[in-house]
């Protein structure tokens, strides 16, 4: 499972014309599911996201979660996040999930994170999306469970 985190102060994604989810502060997710990953692989970075002190305290420092700042998060699933370059100039998809192993996982993933108590918006799963984001910092992660 492979996830880009950006701390955001403002996103949306909207699916033909529709706003699907929108949040103010905390974290815009990409997430990428392989065919490999697991029910543990998506518990894990769940976890690990929901867990993560990325916003600053009192003297700027990186030392306050998601929890702490009352921010949401905006999930957004992305099979493009497996697309391998390394041969030709069309990226092989390869290693994604296929849809019917991906959006369950992926609907996992985001309950997770709600069963934490956090407020989580989404995109539509398989989509063409349109995602707005003012990037907080920047401040831009990849999370991984492999």
């Amino acid at each position: 499972m492979r996830v880009v985190l950006q701390r955001s102060l403002f996103a949306k994604v909207e699916v033909e014309g529709e706003v699907t989810g929108q949040i103010d502060h905390g974290y815009v997710l990409l997430v990428g599911i392989s065919h490999e990953d697991t029910k543990e692989d998506v518990r894990y970075v769940a976890e690990k996201i929901a867990n993560l002190r990325l916003f600053e305290d009192d003297e700027g420092k990186m030392n306050c979660s998601i929890f702490e700042t009352g921010g949401a998060i905006l999930s957004i699933s992305q099979f493009t996040l497996y697309g391998d370059t390394k041969k030709g100039r069309r990226p092989s998809f390869s290693e994604a999930a296929k849809p019917e192993v991906a959006k369950p996982l992926w609907e996992l993933f985001n309950q997770e994170l709600v069963d934490k108590n956090l407020q989580v918006e989404t995109g539509v799963f398989g989509a063409m999306m349109n995602v707005t984001l003012t990037n907080d910092g920047p401040v831009t992660l990849i999370v991984e469970s492999k």
